[in-house]
């Protein structure tokens, strides 16, 4: 049976965490990155992945990494979640290193564990775990690859892309490295998470996985990474609830506080009920990930298709009742509303994981 209890060690880790976060991804600093030329907190990123050692959590020391596990890792993603704090972690620590364990290598993967190089897996944000291999990509005979991709996350500030393509022998996973792609930043509705488009005109490239493994290997990616989006999504949710109910208590109408009115309490009850459930989920999803590899794929898809509906519902709700408050750019309520749209669609929409979960668990269709 899954443990969906935190532990001391992952408290603890939560704790650093979220210290981190409020002293150096405060909303002021947040906002003001989303205006300027560097969108990317890399020096955040660097006291992360570097110092703290979090951009390898679940590598095995042999690896460069902590020998930690998805429980860990998804503990972060809540409190990333929380701040909405512009850093490539999910990029590079999830999806390009999940891919390259997945792959089996060893040259690539202990860089990207001790941050010292930042990876992007080179598929569109929306593309889900049960999805087609991509074929925007093409491999010639010498493995050069050929081709366009995007959007992709946060390949604007990668040093290496993780990139699927078509050979002649079928399909293979490849790294490149960022200076033989083109790489042009898109307009992102997330303005913490930029997505960019690549290309590749002949660029030389490094096979990680043949056709025999590359399927499998990118399908692994991509279930880890919506397993812990997910985790992401709760912490993004959670902040909403906590930010509107402190407002809803300081925020006076007829006298009163307007968190005294009995119909704004069973709406924030509610919420509360459905980040319950949630979290729940996303538990579930980390802790298969971590100890039940059989369960994966049903914890992922109850998860993600759980949690991105929670998650963009608290946010629209958290806009709602700020007031006019919270329809300013100065407050930062739109920043959650627009990450939590931005995962709604990310690694697979609620209703691709609800149809995927209906043939795991053999539901005739509607």
């Amino acid at each position: 049976m899954s443990d969906l209890l935190y532990s001391e060690v992952e408290e603890d880790l939560r704790a650093s965490v979220r210290d981190l976060l409020t002293d150096q991804a405060g909303f002021s600093s947040v906002l003001a990155r989303t205006e300027s030329t560097e969108p990317y907190d890399l020096k955040l990123w660097r006291t992360l992945s570097g110092d703290l050692g979090l951009a390898g959590l679940a590598v095995p020391e042999d690896h460069g990494g902590q020998g930690a596990s998805y429980r860990e890792v998804a503990v972060v993603l809540e409190e990333l979640g929380r701040s909405v704090a512009p850093v490539p972690f999910l990029g590079s620590a999830v999806l390009a290193t999940a891919a390259l364990q997945a792959a089996g290598d060893a040259d690539l993967l202990p860089r990207l564990a001790g941050g010292e190089l930042i990876g992007a897996l080179a598929v569109p944000l929306t593309t889900s775990p049960g999805g087609a291999f991509p074929s925007g990509v093409e491999a010639n005979s010498e493995g050069a690859l050929s081709g366009a991709v995007g959007p992709v996350a946060d390949a604007s500030v990668a040093d290496v892309l993780i990139v699927p393509a078509v050979g002649a022998d079928g399909p293979g996973l490849y790294a490149v490295e960022r200076a033989a792609a083109t790489v042009t930043e898109a307009v992102s509705l997330d303005l913490t998470r930029r997505l960019a488009d690549t290309s590749f005109d002949n660029a030389p490239a490094r096979l990680l996985a043949g056709p025999d493994d590359a399927e499998a290997v990118l399908r692994q990616a991509l279930l880890t990474g919506a397993g812990l989006l997910a985790s992401e999504q709760v912490g993004l949710a959670q902040w909403c609830l906590d930010e509107t109910v402190a407002y809803l208590k300081q925020r006076y109408q007829f006298g009163r506080p307007v968190g005294s009115f009995q119909a704004l309490k069973h709406r924030l009850a509610d919420l509360y009920l459905e980040i319950v459930q949630a979290r729940a989920t996303a538990r579930a999803a980390a802790d298969a990930l971590a100890n039940d590899p059989g369960d994966v794929p049903v914890a992922v898809a109850v998860a993600a298709s759980t949690c991105s509906a929670v998650a963009l519902h608290v946010a629209e709700q958290t806009v709602q009742l700020h007031g006019g408050i919270g329809m300013t750019w100065e407050h930062p309520a739109h920043l959650y509303l627009k990450r939590a749209k931005s995962d709604e669609l990310a690694l697979g929409t609620p209703g691709r994981h609800r149809a995927e979960l209906a043939g795991l668990v053999d539901l005739p269709p509607a």
